[in-house]
C-alpha cells in the first residue's frame, strides 16, 4: 500500500474557488469569467491532471460547449498554473491530484493488489477514480465489473471510458426486474428522465420494458402554500404509515442540501416523532425516522418516504446553475439534478410524497402526471 511522508490535507471548494478569483486578478483574463475559469480548472486541468499547454489543448472537452482556440488556451493557461501554485503553496491536494498518486504507484507495479474488482455506483465515477481502478486492476479481460444507472448519475461530466482503455461496448447489460420500488412509484419516477440515456461510448441505458415485481398506492404530489402547509402535510402522511404499521426507521424525509434540513425537522417534530440526521457514516436508529439530503439518499431504502421543499428556487440548486460556464454544462446541471430527484424519490419502496412550496420546480409537473 502506498504511503505518504505526511498526511494529505485536500483543498475545499471554496479555497479553490479563491484561488481562482486571486489567479484571475493577477493577471490579464481578456474576459474569462470566474465561473469559467473555476469549471476549466474542476472539469478539465485538474480532472484530467493537466500540467503544461501543449497536455491542455490536447484534453477532450466532452460536455464542455465551449470550444478554445489556440490564443484563448494560451491566455487561460497561466491562470491555471497560478491555481496549481496556489494549491502548492499551501501544501493542499485536490481528490484529483491524490488519486494521481496512487495511480502512479501502481501502474508500473507488475503484482496488482486484486486480481477482481467489483465497482458499484459506476455512473457517478470521474476521471480520476476510473483511471485509478484500471491501475489498481491486473490487464486482461474480466478484471474490472461495473454496476451502475445512467439515469442516477449525479456528480460527474460525461466523458469517454473508452478514451481511458476502458472499453464496455457490447459487453454491457441491462436488468429488467425491480424488486424494490413498486410499479407506481418507479412508473412516475421514470417520467423524469429520457426514455433512454446514452453516455459519450454510445452504451445505452434504455428504461422501457422494467417491471416491478409488486404494486403500491400511487405517489403523492403536494404543492403547499406555505411552509406551515407543507410540514403540516408531511407530519400526516408519516403519522399515517406509522398508524398503518410501518417502522419508524423504515420512514424518511430528504431534502436538496442542509439548508432545508430546518423544514424537515419541522415536520417531524409535528408528527411527534424522534429522528435520526443522516450522515455519510450514520444511517438509522431503531424507533427514529431519518432525514437527510439527496446525496446522502443513495444506496438506502425506506418502505415511505417523503422528499421535501422541491421549490422552484432550491431544485435545480442556484448555486449549481450560478457556476455553469457555457450552455452545455446548463444542459448537465439540469440533468443531473433531475436525477438527483430520482435517487430521492426512488428510496420509497411502498410510499412517496414529494411536496413544495409554490413555486414548484418545474421538475414536479412530469411526476404530477397522474397516468400511472
Amino acid at each position: 500500500m502506498l504511503a505518504f511522508a505526511s498526511k494529505a490535507h485536500l483543498a475545499s471548494r471554496d479555497v479553490v474557488r479563491s484561488l481562482v478569483k486571486k489567479a484571475l486578478d493577477a493577471g490579464p483574463k481578456d474576459g474569462i469569467s470566474e465561473q469559467f475559469a473555476l469549471s476549466e480548472w474542476v472539469n478539465v486541468v485538474d480532472a484530467w491532471q493537466v500540467f503544461d499547454l501543449d497536455s491542455y489543448a490536447a484534453i477532450p472537452r466532452m460536455g464542455r460547449k465551449t470550444r478554445l482556440g489556440a490564443k484563448q488556451r494560451t491566455v487561460i493557461w497561466p491562470i491555471m498554473q497560478r491555481v496549481r501554485d496556489g494549491l502548492s503553496e499551501l501544501r493542499l491536494m485536490t481528490p484529483a491530484s491524490l488519486f494521481a498518486k496512487l495511480i502512479t504507484h501502481y501502474k508500473t507495479k507488475a503484482h496488482k493488489p486484486f486480481t477482481n474488482l467489483v465497482i458499484d455506483e459506476a455512473q457517478d465515477l470521474g476521471v480520476p477514480e476510473l483511471r485509478f481502478f484500471s491501475s489498481i486492476a491486473p490487464p486482461g479481460q474480466n478484471a474490472l465489473f461495473f454496476a451502475g444507472d445512467l439515469g442516477q448519475r449525479i456528480f460527474q461530466l460525461p466523458f469517454s471510458w473508452k478514451e481511458l482503455g476502458v472499453d464496455v461496448r457490447g459487453r454491457a447489460a441491462t436488468l429488467r426486474v425491480n424488486y424494490r420500488t413498486s410499479h407506481q412509484i418507479r412508473t412516475a419516477a421514470d417520467r423524469l428522465l429520457p426514455k433512454t440515456i446514452r453516455d459519450v461510448d454510445g452504451v445505452e441505458d434504455g428504461r422501457a420494458g422494467t417491471v416491478s415485481v409488486f404494486n403500491g398506492p400511487p405517489p403523492l404530489v403536494l404543492i403547499a402554500d406555505s411552509e406551515a402547509e407543507e410540514s403540516a402535510a408531511v407530519a400526516t402522511f408519516v403519522r399515517k404509515a406509522i398508524e398503518e404499521g410501518i417502522e419508524a426507521s423504515e420512514i424518511a424525509l430528504f431534502v436538496r442540501s442542509r439548508d432545508q434540513l430546518p423544514r424537515a425537522r419541522s415536520a417531524a417534530k409535528e408528527a411527534g416523532v424522534a429522528i435520526t440526521e443522516l450522515t455519510g457514516r450514520i444511517e438509522g436508529e431503531a424507533g427514529h425516522i431519518a432525514i437527510g439530503t439527496m446525496h446522502l439518499a443513495k444506496g438506502l431504502e425506506f418502505k415511505a418516504v417523503a422528499v421535501m421543499a422541491c421549490d422552484e428556487s432550491i431544485i435545480p440548486a442556484a448555486t449549481r446553475l450560478g457556476d455553469v460556464s457555457d450552455e452545455m454544462e446548463l444542459d448537465e446541471v439540469y440533468a443531473t439534478e433531475r436525477h438527483l430527484l430520482y435517487v430521492a424519490a426512488t428510496r420509497a419502496r411502498d410510499r412517496l410524497l414529494v411536496s413544495a412550496v409554490r413555486p414548484e420546480s418545474e421538475f414536479l409537473i412530469d411526476l404530477k402526471d397522474t397516468g400511472v
